[in-house]
């Protein structure tokens, strides 16, 4: 079985010893120590809220971002609808059924989605590739192309899914006339069960669209990483980006995620490595995960933003189930 391994191959990461996993577990490393202010009632009320059907279910030139929880984002740009790493289940976990409890409900079920183009799904982790999920979007008769990491085709073709495109990274592939993807590096791992460790890879996707005689609009969906010289690559190889979106979440205890999870701090090193106009904070306040509280990271953001002499609002922080317009830079 082919494994895969991270750019720096001094970063291994993955081959945790059962009984380590054991005692985090009883030690509670994989779920908050404390609730958010307020419990998480009211933590789901003041970060939720109802989806614009009508709008989401409009094709979009300009582009448009949906955050439903997590990493789960529709982007729809260039008359297309776009979803990454879609996970709506009640638990990140095998069915969906099991494994880390989602304390704020899914702002949509997947039957509600609009007609989905393409789904991009950065790696073989179940917070990012549910099975529950991707199933009710096939039955519900959605027929998008996907697009997965090297070695995860064979998880779709068992499940008898078509139109699945493994990519390595670096490769890219045409998602319409203008439109493109590239697979980007990431410092992560793979693993849906004990035995597949490191058998799938892992990144991140930058979309690329461009108009005639006008310059490139760059989104960056970076997957699950710890901080690493692979943005730093990814601004010389495919140019700075435009709209990112940031990973803020699942950092605690350190000695454990740092590796594989950026920290808030971290998070803004990476945006700035590279050249990030705007942010969406994404992978956070949705799964019990780690240790920090939901309420947490947009806390520590504004500290890490603050110290880079950064304004709030560089990084978006957005409600479930909250559509917002990207912003385009002067030359679409």
């Amino acid at each position: 079985m082919t494994r895969f391994s991270n750019s720096d191959p001094a970063v291994v990461i993955g081959n945790f010893p059962w009984y380590e996993m054991v005692w985090r577990s009883l030690r509670g490393d994989f779920k908050p120590l404390t609730e958010p202010a307020g419990g998480y009632p009211v933590f789901v009320r003041e970060w939720s809220q109802a989806v614009d059907h009508a709008r989401i279910a409009q094709r979009q030139q300009a582009p448009v971002v949906t955050w439903l929880g997590h990493v789960t984002i529709l982007l729809q740009v260039a008359g297309l609808n776009i979803l990454i790493d879609p996970t709506l289940a009640d638990c990140a976990g095998p069915y969906g059924r099991f494994g880390a409890p989602r304390r704020v409900p899914a702002p949509l079920t997947p039957e509600q989605l609009p007609p989905i183009d393409a789904v991009l799904i950065s790696h073989n982790h179940y917070d990012h590739l549910c099975d529950a999920t991707i199933a009710r979007l096939i039955a519900s008769g959605q027929r998008p192309r996907f697009f997965v990491p090297m070695g995860l085709k064979a998880w779709f073709d068992a499940r008898n899914i078509a139109n699945v495109t493994e990519l390595n990274w670096w490769d890219s592939a045409a998602l319409a006339e203008g439109v493109k993807i590239h697979f980007t590096p990431s410092q992560h791992w793979s693993r849906r069960t004990p035995w597949d460790t490191n058998a799938s890879l892992w990144g991140g996707y930058l979309l690329e669209w461009t108009h005639p005689e006008a310059s490139a609009w760059r989104f960056l969906f970076p997957g699950d990483t710890g901080y690493s010289a692979d943005f730093k690559a990814i601004r010389q190889r495919l140019g700075a980006v435009d709209f990112l979106a940031l990973p803020i979440g699942a950092y605690l205890p350190r000695n454990f995620m740092k590796p594989m999870h950026v920290n808030p701090a971290d998070a803004v090193r990476l945006m700035l490595d590279l050249g990030a106009r705007q942010a969406v904070a994404v992978h956070w306040g949705t799964f019990m995960l780690t240790q920090e509280a939901f309420d947490q990271p947009p806390r520590d953001l504004a500290q890490a933003l603050q110290a880079h002499g950064l304004a709030p609002q560089t990084v978006w922080l957005m409600r479930h189930g909250e559509t917002r317009t990207i912003p385009l830079n002067d030359g679409l």
